[in-house]
């Protein structure tokens, strides 16, 4: 029986906001990561079922902070779009984790220097 495990998707992460962050005063950053997310309800061209394959959660910390954390389902879209609001307070680290079925994981880093 040949191996039912899917290659792991070829992903990239879209991160927008972090350069217009003000000191002291939320700013928000929108984040989409381009997953393709399957289901695990279709069916290729010869019957067989495409195995399910999504990003089942996703991290954001500032400075090893947890700043949001959120639990995906197979309802969610391709390629997961995430808005959140963030206050720093001054220059750090700001960290993207995502996580997903068949030992998926990716992670994204950026400085920020808010003025």
């Amino acid at each position: 029986m040949a191996d039912q495990t899917p290659p792991q998707p070829r992903v990239r992460t879209l991160i927008h906001g972090t350069d217009t962050l003000k000191r002291g005063v939320p700013g928000e950053l929108r984040i989409t990561l381009g997953h393709p997310m399957e289901n695990g309800m279709r069916h290729d061209g010869y019957g067989n079922v495409v195995p399910r394959s999504i990003a089942t959660r996703f991290e954001c910390k500032l400075d090893g902070v947890l700043v949001l954390a959120a639990d995906l389902y197979p309802a969610v879209a391709a390629n997961p779009y995430i808005a959140l609001w963030v206050r720093a307070d001054g220059p750090g680290t700001l960290s993207f984790e995502w996580w997903g079925d068949w030992g998926f994981h990716h992670r994204e880093t950026r400085a920020i220097q808010p003025t």
